[in-house]
């Protein structure tokens, strides 16, 4: 279960590390209102790890399978977005993923020699 632990709080990292520099690259090369946008995003793909780690994290007791609710704050959002001229769609879309390009870059320094056991 350490090791369990230990790759939530990894990926947690990751997916924060990247936000905050996808974010400002965001900031830079677009504007503040489409970075926002985006970080609305990523905090909602932070909610839905979270949310996923707890599913894992229950399965095998009680549970034995993983709940669905997990997508209603992205499903929200999405909602929110199409009806609020302020909110973007595929900013908000990116920056939920953002936890997906954490993993890819977990695994793949995870392979690296030097943290193979």
């Amino acid at each position: 279960m350490q090791e369990f632990y230990q790759l939530k709080r990894n990926l947690l990292w990751w997916t924060l590390v990247l936000t905050a520099i996808i974010f400002v690259s965001v900031w830079i090369a677009y504007n503040l209102n489409i970075a926002l946008n985006y970080f609305i995003g990523a905090c909602i793909g932070v909610i839905y790890l979270r949310m996923l780690a707890k599913d894992v994290e229950a399965l095998g007791g009680q549970k034995v399978k993983l709940s669905k609710t997990r997508f209603v704050p992205l499903i929200g959002a999405i909602v929110l977005a199409s009806q609020w001229n302020q909110l973007q769609i595929l900013p908000i879309f990116l920056g939920f993923v953002t936890y997906k390009a954490a993993l890819i870059g977990y695994t793949l320094t995870s392979l690296l020699p030097d943290n193979r056991r």
